[in-house]
């Protein structure tokens, strides 16, 4: 056998060194063309808009106050912050929290008045109580202390019957005699 194992094929030639350097040139000036090629549609591209997509979970205003008809309406709702719900009629609100745990609030008006009417409410409040001190005196003077009667309340309330409805239980006549 032959050393030379791998030229079995008589019309092979092997590349020379020539060869070689004209294939690497050839795919030099390929790469050349196709980085041509990329560096001209680069500035078209950079026209083109950019796609963001930015999505936003939570609303812009955390603390905006709702309208509800119902309890059962606060509790289909999510919230994300402390947020108030109030009935339609303002006679109730629920405070609800991102955890889902709701509070419940009566509200009152509060009408603001002046001194005028603070003034009036309090001669009012004094009439009143001096109506009830006479009304009370006058029941005080119609009443009949009874010959059983003990005040065990200690109260200094007089204990007996009113006038009107002590009667004489007997009543009696002496009839005077002549002989002296």
């Amino acid at each position: 056998m032959n050393g030379n194992f791998y030229n079995t094929n008589p019309y092979y030639q092997a590349p020379t060194r020539q060869d070689n350097l004209n294939m690497i040139d050839e795919q030099i000036s390929r790469l050349n063309q196709m980085k041509s090629q990329l560096t001209q549609q680069q500035p078209t591209q950079q026209h083109q808009p950019s796609i963001n997509q930015t999505f936003q979970l939570a609303p812009t205003s955390q603390n905006t106050m709702r309208y509800v008809n119902t309890m059962d309406d606060v509790v289909k709702e999510m919230v994300f912050g402390d947020t108030p719900f109030f009935s339609k009629d303002m006679s109730v609100m629920w405070l609800k929290n991102n955890k889902g745990e709701i509070k419940a609030y009566e509200l009152n008006e509060i009408v603001e008045r002046d001194e005028k009417d603070i003034q009036i409410d309090y001669l009012t409040a004094k009439i009143e109580e001096l109506e009830r001190k006479i009304k009370h005196e006058s029941n005080i003077t119609n009443v009949i202390p009874t010959e059983n009667a003990t005040d065990t309340t200690g109260d200094d309330e007089p204990v007996g019957e009113p006038v009107e409805k002590a009667k004489p239980t007997s009543v009696s006549r002496v009839s005077k005699s002549k002989t002296k």
